[in-house]
């Protein structure tokens, strides 16, 4: 008895993160850092988690608009990104309050 603890998935191999997206995640870091000193950091500390926590769940949240969209634990941004077989392609990764319809322009671009 007891808990499943075997690894049937294999774990990815390769996160590249796109020029654009380590874009928006400087902008996030600036905006954060220009409100409270430190916050910034903080941001990317909890964004780099986040991206890097895609090698054990990539592939299993909702797609939108052709991505995978994984939410931040902390921040209000979801993580934009394309998954096939050992490799996750971080697209973009934006703010969840800006207007759908800059979202959708920008992540088609």
């Amino acid at each position: 008895m007891g808990c499943y603890q075997g690894n049937d998935r294999k774990a990815v191999i390769r996160i590249r993160t796109t020029p654009e997206a380590r874009q928006d995640l400087n902008d996030g870091y600036v905006f954060y850092e220009l409100q409270d000193p430190g916050a910034g950091e903080y941001f990317a500390a909890c964004l780099k988690a986040d991206i890097t926590g895609l090698k054990v769940t990539a592939g299993i949240h909702r797609q939108w608009q052709g991505f995978h969209k994984a939410l931040s634990k902390v921040f209000p941004h979801a993580i934009y990104y394309r998954f096939s077989g050992q490799e996750v392609i971080v697209i973009a990764v934006i703010d969840t309050r800006r207007d759908p319809d800059w979202i959708r322009n920008r992540l088609n671009q």
